[in-house]
This record gives structure tokens, sequence and C-alpha cells, in this order.
């Protein structure tokens, strides 16, 4: 059989490698938009996978010929759109050995290094962002931590143990009601500056889920919150899941966590606090107020896979009661039984997924090389970028913040109608020498710029208002 070798593997692996490294080190050159149409793929490759191997040489070669065109290069410095996803070489060598090990660790006997190191990792992870002890497998208790793939997951998950948790309690006061009436009168809350995957794991969990409306902050508070609540219990709703977003995609505005907490906990109302981007920056002791209140909560997530170093999917959520997952998800047939369950967890029923990868290695890899300080340096470096950027911007009296810049985000605009900035975004993605996404507010449209790659420095920052400045200058020159 024709196939791969190890020593042929040991070649292809070193030139992946050093190809690797001299695209991340020299992505600064590369245009961070592609220019081609859609359909562009196809015509460069053949119609039919080859009948007998190609060389990995020519594999190699083509990466550059058909792959890169086609690439948007999320770790430009010049890339600000979206949030920052993260890259780093432990996080990818780790990936390597996972690749390697390619164990699908559903439950402990599937691969006990695997579980195993996740449940150290959250903890190790959990101490580093001064997360209540109630979360953290280490303190004994119910808590626990797991790694999700994304945020998206994460809040899904949550909505299930908290459906699962209040149909519980229902049952047993009133015997009376069937599932499918708990489930018709079950509703959650959520802000309209949430992510849009909130919306949509009420969709898939089959529950309504309220939109509620923000104070003039863009935030949800606690009398917010309440209003609603009173409403619907009036009403004859069961309110059962609330979330919280620190650090909205929009603009990276905080929630009233504390406040939110104490209406869930006097109501017995499952809180999850999805800090995805935000939650990163708490392991600097000095961003941690932002999560005031976090010890009312029932769920926490964010994702390292956004802003510490550790390549996609890493998303870390932590639970003071998994049981209520664990109750919702459990499936045991014979094949998956084994002779240690319950003294470890099984994983499966910690998610959506029954497979999952070796991502714990990951966090171990990158938390290791880097150590905490000079993690806490890169989170509070990136942090400096904003600030810079955001000086610049106010030194320009054309433009104005519109929101306060707390950590990697800057919101921006030009200072009247919406139109002008509509065009200075579509020309400034248009010359493709940075990019931006917009969000609008309200009635306002403004433009969101990133920090998101790891070696940008204020020299890139120079570069990207200068190109800010000068389609500025074009804009309003037409007018």
């Amino acid at each position: 059989m024709d196939e791969m070798e190890a020593n042929q593997f040991k070649d292809f692996g070193k030139e992946m490698i050093d190809y690797v490294a001299g695209y991340l080190e020299n992505i600064r050159e590369r245009r961070v938009l592609p220019t081609v149409e859609p359909g562009y793929l196809r015509p460069l490759i053949p119609d039919s996978a080859p009948l007998k191997p190609d060389k990995w040489e020519d594999v190699l070669k083509d990466v550059e010929r058909v792959i890169m065109p086609g690439v948007t290069h999320w770790h430009s410095p010049r890339f600000h759109a979206y949030y920052p996803t993260a890259n780093s070489y432990p996080a990818i060598v780790a990936d390597i050995l996972s690749g390697a090990i390619a164990c699908i660790g559903f439950t402990w006997i599937a691969s006990p290094a695997c579980t195993e190191l996740e449940v150290v990792m959250m903890d190790w992870l959990g101490k580093m962002l001064g997360l209540p002890e109630a979360f953290l497998a280490c303190s004994g208790g119910k808590g626990g931590g797991v790694i999700q793939g994304t945020a998206s997951e994460a809040t899904l998950v949550a909505l299930l143990g908290a459906k699962a948790r209040t149909m519980d309690r229902v049952k047993k006061d009133h015997p009376e009601m069937s599932d499918a009436e708990i489930v018709g009168k079950l509703v959650g809350y959520t802000s309209c500056q949430s992510h849009s995957s909130v919306e949509r794991a009420g969709l898939l969990g089959g529950v309504q889920l309220r939109s509620l409306q923000t104070d003039a902050s863009n935030r949800v508070t606690g009398e917010i919150l309440e209003k609603a609540i009173k409403e619907d219990i009036e009403a004859g709703l069961i309110p059962f899941y609330v979330v919280a977003t620190l650090g909205t995609t929009s603009s990276c505005t905080f929630d009233k966590l504390d406040e939110m907490g104490t209406v869930c906990n006097e109501n017995n109302i499952w809180l999850h606090v999805d800090a995805a981007y935000a939650g990163s920056s708490f392991i600097c002791p000095e961003y941690r107020y932002l999560m005031k209140g976090i010890e009312k909560a029932d769920s926490f997530n964010f994702n390292p896979h956004k802003w510490l170093l550790i390549n996609f999917d890493c998303s870390a959520m932590w639970l003071k009661d998994p049981s209520w997952l664990v109750n919702a998800f459990n499936v045991d047939p014979l094949y998956l039984k084994h002779d240690q369950q319950g003294s470890a967890p099984d994983y499966r029923h910690w998610q959506i997924p029954l497979g999952r990868r070796f991502r714990a290695l990951k966090i171990w890899f990158v938390l290791r090389l880097y150590g905490i300080e000079n993690l806490q340096a890169f989170i509070r470096k990136q942090i400096g970028l904003a600030h810079y950027f955001e000086s610049l911007v106010r030194s320009d009296d054309r433009f104005e913040i519109t929101e306060e810049v707390i950590l990697g985000l800057v919101c921006f605009r030009l200072k009247g109608a919406n139109e002008p900035n509509e065009a200075l975004l579509r020309r400034l993605n248009g010359r493709g020498v940075i990019h931006l996404v917009p969000s609008k507010i309200g009635d306002t449209y403004f433009l969101r710029l990133a920090i998101c790659g790891r070696v940008t420095e204020n020299s890139d920052i120079d570069i990207s208002w200068k190109e800010v400045k000068n389609t500025a200058d074009e804009i309003l020159s037409k007018k």
C-alpha cells in the first residue's frame, strides 16, 4: 500500500513547521483581506481526487497557490474585525500532539489522561481568574469545569441544565402538570445586546427567550430584569434562565451582574454568565471588578481561544452543580459503561456531542510555556494598544468615541450622520490595508476596532489610524 511512512511524515512535518513559522512571522506583508470572488478555488484544482498519490512537496506548494489567496489573515496586526481569535506556537504544537494521540475522550476509560488533565486545567484557569471556590473541582464540592467547543455551546448546555432543574422543581410542586405544559410556560431572559447564539440556544432548547431592552449605557440592570420577571409570573409563565453578558459583541459593555444575580437568586432562576471575550482579562486582578457578583451565578463561560493565546477551539465553562446536566443528558448504553463510573467525570454528559478532542493539552502547554505573568503582560499590552488608538481618534475632532474603552475594543465614528460612516467602512475594507466590521446600537452606526494580532505594536496602530484618517479625508472631501 502506498501511504505516507514515518520518514516522509518527518520531512513533510518539518517543512510545514518552517512554512507556518514563516507565514506567521511575515504576516504583515500579506494583504489582510483577500480579493478573490466566490468560486475562485474550483478552477485551481482538478475536478476529482487523484487515483494515485500526489507528492507531498506538490501539496505544500499548492497551499500558497490555492489556499492563501482566499485566506482572511486573522492574525495580521491589521485585522481589527470581530474579536480576536487566539494563536501561539505552544498551542499549535499541542494540537499536533492531540492529533497524534487522536483519542475520543467521552468517558474516563476512553483515555484517562484526557479527562484528568481537563479537570486540573479547568482548576488552574479558574484560579487564574479568581473564580469562587464553588466552581472548582479541587474545592471538593459539586462544582467543576469543562472545555466546550464554543461559547454558543456553553449557553445552550446551561439552558438545558436550567430547563431540567426547573422542570424537576415544578413537577414536585405541581405533579398534575405534564412536561409539555411546563415547557410551554418556561421563559428565559437576555439582553438585546447579547450574542445571537443566546437567541439560538432558545430555539434549539425549545423555549421562549425574552430580549430585554437595556439602560442608557446598553446594560441590563437588576431593575430591568426584575420588572420582566414580575410581568411574566403574573401572566402565568415560569422564569427559569437568565444570561448576563460581560463584554457584549457590539460594544464590549458589561451587564450589571451583581444586581441581576440578586434577582435570580431570589427567584430561583439559573444565571449563566457569558464572558466569551472579556473573561481572559480577569487573569489581571485590576479587571476582576468587571465580574462583581460572579458568586451569584450558576454557570460561567469564557473563551481562552479568543484572547488567551490558546488556539480555537477551547471554550472554558464552569458549573456550580453539573449534576443537572448529567441528569438531563445521561444516556447509558452498555458499550459506554465502565468500572470507574462516578469517581471521575464522564464529560459526554456535560456537552452536546459525544466525541471530544484532547483540548486540555493546549491549555497545559500554553500556561506552562508562557506562565501567568507573561499572559497578564500580553493582555495589558493589548488593552494599552486600544487606549493608544482611542487617543489618536480623540485627537481628530471629526471623530467621536461612542463607548467607554475598557478592554481591547474601540467603538468610534465620524460625527454626524450614518451614511459617511458606512461609506468610510466600505472604502476601508475595499482598500484592504486593514479590516474592520461595523455595529449599530439604536440608530447609531459605528465602527469597531478590536486589537487582534498577537504581534501588534504601536507602529501597527499608527498604520491603522493613518488608513482611517486618510480614508476619512477622501470621504469628506467628496461631500
